[in-house]
């Protein structure tokens, strides 16, 4: 399968001499140099950056413009020499106008000028004094720097798959930013070269407004503002770069830094690709045949020496603020669609069965969280602990306790009698622990938790978890059924953090220990006879694989529709000294046939609350096939 390779970009800060351009081409070349050895393909430049912002009436001399055309043909040499592309900022005399022109050099060649939208004139900006807007500007072949190509406001530039383009400061600040029709035109990636000022607030402002315009545009945007060197007569400027993709600042450099600086990241072009074509808006784009897009040979290593940082917990935020934020954020969620589904049906009890487990512990807390909302006592809360044949004492014990101190109605009903008479009914042989033995106890539970939720008209929480339904380990019409399932859109990794962030935060000392205790349990469903001392036998990981490798795969599957292939490649990465490539390769091809073959669980699942970006209902986020073949998906790993 062709795949996309991300792109290496960069932002470069260099330090500046105001109408020195000879030195600010050194400066230029000793980040160009550094850009080329970190494996960068397109490096951007700030605004002005081969004459500096700062020259005012300088523009309007003859022999600065003639420096500045001769500092471009020195980028044209270097680009050649380092085989990488470099976007520069310059005036260009154009007929009868002088523009503020970014300009595209690949590898020795001028490709195109793109001339500032919107100048600004007011406070102390007067580009009008000296510039005239590329509104007024008309595409045109143009003769400068002792080459012929393309001068015009809205260029794209394309490499394979890839499309990029470049707006200039202000343009970004505008009501509709001329980004926003090259985004829909089919640009991926937005360079700015810019010489924002800083004021008090305005750095909080302007990382958002990147960020956004990112996000608007399922795109990524390199922004590189002027820095050190800038004439500070009347403003300071930091020398801000930035990198954003898809609404998200990966990079940014470090402000009033006094020495140049160079921020690297890779863009996945095939995320934003995938993205985009999820997007009603980008579906109806407009043909861009009215546009000029112009060849841009790019060096391009098939595996380039990856800058960008993969999260191994794609669901789980890493740093604490964010994750706090995020934790808080889906418990409110869950509790919220409970506690809609509760008022719409005019039910006021619920039943949950309790296994001392992570799932069956996050529905209960969920549970009460959504009676407290509609101020119903929590005693109308029945939890039902169902111990069977592999019921540990670990399990057995926490999921007492925790329905205590939480202060609900609690019950015990043995399900091994049942199963028992139901072994002989259906004439099967108990000591056989086989998939029969398993899924008795678990549809035994389910009926007991149907039955009594009907005996007291309550309505029954489902406690299965999103990374379940994925590998379908769930027994159908078992645990695989509830009234509301508010889990269905948590995996398993998050799950745990969740848990974990309630005990810490929500809980009194003596139920924090206890969650802390469920958090530290082995993932299991305790259908198999425990060991000998009274620990678990049956470990869920250990037959379907580490859930955080099958939520990793869950995530870039649904997510992005990523290949197998690719996947594994970003997993090989994420965990790396955690995992090995056999390992990784095993598991992946497990999580792939599980997750065909299994659809047939997901196509009847009850309703439960979306609360992410990834989510298997079958009424709206994933509808698939129940007869869908894996064959080239298990192809593709090969």
């Amino acid at each position: 399968m062709t795949q996309i390779n991300p792109i290496k970009v960069a932002a470069a800060i260099p330090l500046v001499k105001v109408a020195n351009c000879s030195d600010n081409l050194k400066s230029c070349a000793s980040l160009l140099e550094e850009a080329a050895n970190q494996g960068v393909q397109i490096v951007v430049f700030p605004e002005l950056n081969l004459t500096a912002y700062t020259c005012a009436d300088l523009f309007q001399s003859s022999l600065l413009l003639h420096e500045a055309e001769e500092a471009l043909v020195g980028v044209a040499e270097l680009t050649a020499l380092y085989s990488i592309t470099a976007i520069v900022g310059l005036p260009i005399r154009v007929n009868n106008g002088l523009y503020n022109c970014g300009v595209v050099v690949n590898k020795g060649q001028i490709l195109g000028a793109i001339p500032k939208t919107f100048l600004p004139n007011y406070n102390e900006f007067y580009e009008k004094r000296w510039f005239t807007s590329g509104l007024m500007a008309k595409t045109q072949t143009i003769s400068f720097a002792h080459q012929n190509f393309t001068f015009g406001p809205s260029l794209l530039f394309k490499f394979e798959d890839t499309l990029f383009s470049l707006e200039i400061c202000e343009d970004l600040w505008t009501p509709i930013p001329p980004s926003s029709h090259l985004c829909l035109k089919g640009a991926q990636i937005i360079f700015n070269l810019s010489a924002s000022n800083d004021t008090i607030g305005k750095k909080a402002y302007r990382d958002n407004l990147i960020a956004n315009q990112s996000g608007r545009c399922i795109s990524a945007y390199v922004y590189a503002s002027a820095g050190f060197g800038e004439s500070s007569t009347d403003l300071v400027y930091s020398g801000q770069g930035i990198i954003a993709e898809n609404g998200t600042i990966l990079k940014q450099s470090k402000a009033y830094s006094t020495e140049p600086q160079l921020i690297i990241e890779d863009i996945d072009v095939e995320r934003l690709i995938r993205d985009r074509q999820k997007n009603g808006a980008f579906s109806t784009l407009g043909s861009c045949e009215e546009d000029v897009i112009l060849a841009c040979d790019l060096s391009q290593d098939k595996f380039p020496n990856p800058h960008r940082t993969i999260n191994p917990w794609p669901f789980v935020p890493q740093d604490k603020e964010n994750l706090d934020k995020r934790c808080q954020e889906i418990l409110e969620m869950q509790a919220h669609g409970l506690a809609v589904r509760l008022y719409h049906t005019g039910i006021k009890k619920a039943v949950v069965g309790i296994s001392g487990g992570l799932d069956s512990t996050l529905a209960l807390l969920v549970t009460v969280n959504a009676f407290k909302r509609l101020n119903l006592d929590v005693k109308n809360i029945v939890g039902i602990t169902l111990p069977g044949f592999g019921t540990t004492r670990r399990t057995y014990s926490n999921a007492l306790l925790l329905m205590e101190r939480l202060g609900i109605t609690y019950k015990e009903i043995s399900i091994k009698a049942a199963c028992l008479q139901h072994f002989k009914d259906i004439e099967t042989d108990p000591t056989l622990l086989d998939i029969t033995y398993e899924n008795t106890q678990a549809r035994e539970r389910t009926q007991i938790l149907f039955d009594y939720a009907n005996k007291i008209e309550g309505l029954l929480i489902g406690t299965g978890d999103l990374s379940e339904l994925a590998l379908g380990w769930a027994t159908y019409n078992g645990d695989h059924m509830s009234s509301y399932a508010v889990n269905s859109s948590i995996p398993k990794t998050l799950v745990s953090h969740l848990v974990h962030w309630m005990a810490h935060y929500s809980v009194d000392e003596q139920t924090k220990a206890c969650l802390l205790d469920i958090c530290q349990t082995p993932i299991s469903p305790e259908l198999l006879p425990a060991n000998e001392d009274d620990t678990i036998k049956q470990k869920t990981e250990d037959v379907v694989g580490p859930y955080e490798l099958h939520d990793f795969f869950l995530y870039y599957t649904l997510r992005f529709g990523f290949s197998p292939s690719k996947i594994r490649l970003l997993a090989c990465r994420a965990f790396k000294g955690t995992f090995t490539y056999e390992t990784i390769n095993h598991w992946i091809k497990v999580f792939f046939r599980r997750f065909f073959t299994q659809q047939f669980k997901r196509t009847c699942i009850p309703d439960g609350p979306k609360v992410g970006s990834v989510n298997l209902s079958p009424r709206g986020d994933w509808r698939m096939p129940t007869d869908g073949d894996s064959t080239a998906w298990l192809k593709d790993l090969d």
